[in-house]
């Protein structure tokens, strides 16, 4: 009878206190609603020996340490996520695929999945967003060791480019919505931006749907650099119109001349020219499609399937050097001021000085959205 006796005292003592353990590694912030598990039960038979139930308990104390220890995993799994205080989020957190991985330098199909995702706005949610950190955390190491592989390409094209880590290129995926009617809170793709400090340079976007591009130029630039541009282009023209008409970048870009249905070709778009010459300038001007212009940037699409190519660094390194003399052309026409008197002399279509002029729609709104992924920077 005596054991018997022993072993329900031990029974009697080590279950509370597992029950008091269990209660204070409670985190406050859940992330999944779990069930209890079972009491592992610590009696003895009826039959066993005195000897045999500091045995059990031993075991039992084991069995407790080591559900603890699991439990402390998963909590530090938990703080991974950082929630705001008194925040709870109720689901599974999605672990990081294990399968699709490709080397650095290259675009896997699951960055393209996740990122897809995020067009739903559903899943444009805070809340799910936790949820997939890891999955995020995997596409977004992806991107930087493109990044870094595709500045070594760049840098062979143009020897300008700084050699900058990833991080001082690639853009935050949060959106700032501070002055935005949109409220979702995350970008539908990924992005990074090169150039010297100041200066105009390439952009490349990441997002699923054939929608991924790269870019180069400057998109609605402010009054002053809009007004430099234009009187350099008056004083002389023949630079911008020879890159922009050579055979690569009409390849790339299409035809250097304005669309019949208003489409953006090249560097014109409707969606961001004038409607008539910009205040000082005639009509009938021999250059007046590109002072009508608003906007000096061209655009390159990628389909999934070429993103996904494992030599997509090297093809769009081709297009970036491409793009190489049209950006060292427009950095110069945004610093350098044409001779005025050179400007009224050589033009004769001209009346006044644009340079110093108002468009006559400046107050205009230009009614194309940027890329989302621009939301930090006005140029492309």
């Amino acid at each position: 009878m005596a054991p018997r006796n022993t072993a329900a005292k031990a029974k009697s003592t080590s279950e509370p206190e597992r029950l008091s353990d269990a209660s204070e590694r409670e985190p406050s912030t859940t992330i999944t609603k779990r069930k209890r598990s079972s009491t592992i039960n610590a009696t003895p038979q009826r039959d066993a020996k005195r000897s045999r139930a500091p045995k059990n308990l031993k075991e039992e104390t084991d069995d407790d340490e080591e559900r603890k220890s699991k439990k402390q995993d998963d909590g530090d799994e938990e703080e991974d996520i950082e929630l705001d205080e008194g925040q709870e989020v109720v689901g599974k957190v999605v672990k990081a695929p294990t399968t699709g991985l490709v080397p650095p330098g290259q675009i896997s199909r699951n960055t393209l999945n996740f990122l897809n995702k995020l067009k739903d706005p559903e899943c444009n949610d805070r809340q799910w967003f936790k949820l997939h950190e890891p999955v995020y955390r995997v596409a977004e190491k992806e991107w930087k060791d493109f990044i870094e592989a595709f500045t070594d390409v760049l840098i062979e094209v143009d020897p300008e480019i700084p050699p900058l880590p990833p991080k001082d290129v690639i853009h935050r995926i949060y959106r700032d919505m501070r002055f935005s009617n949109d409220k979702t809170p995350y970008k539908k793709g990924l992005s990074a931006s090169f150039s010297r400090s100041g200066r105009k340079g390439i952009f490349a976007h990441l997002k699923p749907g054939n929608e991924s591009i790269i870019a180069a130029g400057s998109w609605c630039p402010g009054r002053n650099e809009l007004a430099t541009i234009r009187a350099n282009i008056q004083h002389n023209p023949r630079r911008l119109r020879d890159i922009i008409s050579s055979p690569d970048f009409e390849r790339y870009f299409g035809k250097a001349e304005v669309h019949p249905k208003g489409e953006r070709q090249n560097i014109f778009g409707a969606e961001d020219e004038l409607k008539t010459a910009p205040k000082g300038v005639a009509k009938d001007h021999e250059d007046i499609d590109l002072l009508k212009c608003r906007s000096f940037a061209v655009v390159h699409r990628f389909t999934d399937s070429e993103v996904l190519d494992p030599d997509f660094k090297n093809k769009i390194g081709m297009v970036a050097q491409v793009m190489q003399p049209f950006v060292h052309c427009l950095n110069d026409m945004m610093t350098v001021t044409a001779d005025e008197d050179d400007t009224h002399d050589s033009n004769s279509g001209v009346e006044g000085d644009a340079a110093g002029d108002d468009d006559e729609e400046q107050g205009e709104e230009n009614p194309r959205e940027a890329e989302e992924a621009e939301d930090d920077d006005d140029d492309a």
